[in-house]
């Protein structure tokens, strides 16, 4: 028989959860469980529970029944705009008249409140994704494409974000962070991190206001790493978004997707890390921000380091979470450190893979999360407001079109530099107007230069050209033919043989970079 209402506590709830009869399931069947600070998630048949924990923490309060209402509304109402189908919405467990519990009967007592959602695969986690190896070009790019939709759809907000709350939350790092010294970090470098976060914050202050009362700031999704995505037929889907704190919520965009690059750079995939953060700017063309972005990461890392030294804390074999909690934080600290940024050119006639080796050398260039790759044929698809990878007919290629489009890479070369990011400017690059337009950008910009032009034969352009899909180069063999026809003229970039492998290539620019460039 159940206890007496008066003596219901939450172990009880949970433990009726956790039965399989309680969802209508056979004994023989499970009821699998994950555990939150602040949720405990039931996997059961083809759904899922979320409970909210009766706790009152620092960064959230679920200490009545009523406020876990709340919250479990609130969760429901923002993550329905990223993944609809996902949350059913929420329901009560009722005490019925004769003693038992019921999941959304409809009468009785409530006692508290769940979530009630889809159940996915397990698989179907980013995270899970990206340990096996499984993180594609295209989730890559979709995922890039879902971020920027959401963030220009998502509600703009001016109450929070800006200088004052990135102000707030480097405090609260440095607090937490502090209490974990030394038994978990060096002091030394938990002071020196603290100072550098709080000196950024002041250095941005006029960016980040400027940006907080001109719509960068919304409600974006606060916790977006990689655990917090999923793949619904092939198609990543944000979820779990914060539901307790509008502060952590509203803020600014860069700041949202910092935490998916923060958490791809920590986990080694710098590739993926830079192909986001380059067709995210693609998207949103949001160049401007660039030089808060540094700062942006850092907070994030620096949550991800007191908040896994808080789960090395509660565990007996915690020297992987110790580790791991220490590298975030050398993380937090790398990227406030300042790469001094570079301008390379890579040119080349249509079919020769510029942009094959371009996506390669970027994540090795400048800040993290690596060099800003400003790739012509997507740029001039969003200037004339096609998606990348739709293909244009002949009108989209006149000269001067082109030129416009070559203005544009120029401008945002030229904002990025100033933000002091790395670029590459990737473009056929075959007038040498157009070649020593960014020699002299390079100059104004006060950086180093430097122009590589690939060289192949035309059978292997042709050859690579009818091996491309779903690509955003419209030129075909044909195209391709009347660049070789018409010349370069003289060239005085690097030439590259591109018939070379591409870590052959990498490797001799490397070596023409030199190692004060090279970072990675």
């Amino acid at each position: 028989m159940a206890p007496p209402i008066s003596k219901l506590t939450q172990q009880d709830i949970v433990a009726f959860l956790k039965r399989p009869e309680s969802h209508g399931l056979a004994g023989s069947e499970t009821v699998q469980c994950v555990q939150t600070h602040g949720a405990i998630i039931f996997l059961a048949g083809d759904l899922a529970y979320k409970l909210k924990r009766d706790v009152r923490l620092p960064y959230l309060d679920f200490s009545t029944m009523e406020k876990r209402r709340r919250a479990c509304e609130n969760e429901v109402r923002l993550n329905k705009r990223t993944a609809p189908t996902l949350y059913h919405g929420v329901v009560a467990i009722e005490r019925q008249a004769d003693g038992p519990l019921t999941i959304d009967a409809g009468e009785g007592e409530t006692v508290d409140w769940l979530v009630k959602m889809r159940r996915f695969p397990d698989h179907a986690l980013l995270s899970k994704v990206v340990a096996k190896g499984s993180l594609s070009p295209q989730i890559v790019h979709d995922l890039a494409d879902t971020i920027a939709e959401f963030h220009r759809a998502a509600e703009k907000s001016s109450a929070w974000g800006g200088a004052d709350e990135l102000l707030r939350i480097a405090t609260s790092n440095a607090a937490s962070i502090a209490s974990y010294t030394p038994e978990v970090f060096a002091p030394e470098q938990a002071k020196e991190l603290a100072e550098m976060t709080l000196a950024a914050v002041e250095v941005h202050r006029e960016l980040l206001e400027w940006r907080r009362g001109n719509g960068f700031v919304r409600h974006g999704h606060g916790d977006l790493h990689l655990a917090n995505i999923y793949l619904d037929d092939g198609q990543p889907r944000l979820f779990d978004a914060i539901e307790f704190d509008d502060r952590l919520a509203q803020n600014d965009v860069l700041y949202d997707l910092a935490f998916l690059l923060m958490d791809l750079w920590h986990r080694g995939l710098t590739g993926p890390a830079n192909r986001i953060f380059c067709r995210y700017l693609l998207r949103t063309g949001d160049v401007a921000g660039l030089a808060a972005l540094p700062l942006f990461l850092s907070l994030r890392a620096g949550i991800r380091a007191h908040v896994t030294a808080t789960m090395a804390a509660g565990t007996e074999d915690n020297a992987g979470p110790r580790a791991e909690a220490v590298r975030y934080l050398d993380l937090a600290m790398a990227v406030l450190r300042p790469r001094p940024p570079i301008l390379l050119a890579v040119g080349g006639f249509s079919g020769s893979g510029k942009t094959h080796l371009a996506a390669a050398l970027a994540p090795l260039l400048g800040s993290v999360p690596g060099a800003v790759h400003l790739r012509s044929d997507e740029l001039r698809k969003v200037m004339l407001g096609q998606d990348p990878e739709s293909p244009l007919d002949s009108s989209a290629y006149t000269s001067a079109v082109s030129g416009r489009v070559y203005e544009q890479l120029r401008q945002w070369a030229g904002q990025a530099l100033l933000s002091g990011h790395a670029v590459i400017a990737d473009a056929v690059h075959n007038h040498a107007g157009a070649r020593d337009a960014l020699s002299q950008l390079a100059a104004q910009s006060g950086v180093p230069f430097l122009g590589f032009w690939l060289e192949a034969d035309p059978a292997l352009m042709a050859q690579r050209i009818a091996a491309r899909h779903g690509d955003a180069s419209d030129a075909d063999a044909a195209v391709m033919q009347r660049q070789v026809a018409s010349g370069a003229g003289p060239i005085n970039w690097h030439r590259i043989d591109a018939a070379l492998p591409l870590e052959e290539k990498t490797r001799q620019i490397k070596v023409l970079l030199g190692e004060s460039v090279i970072f990675r």
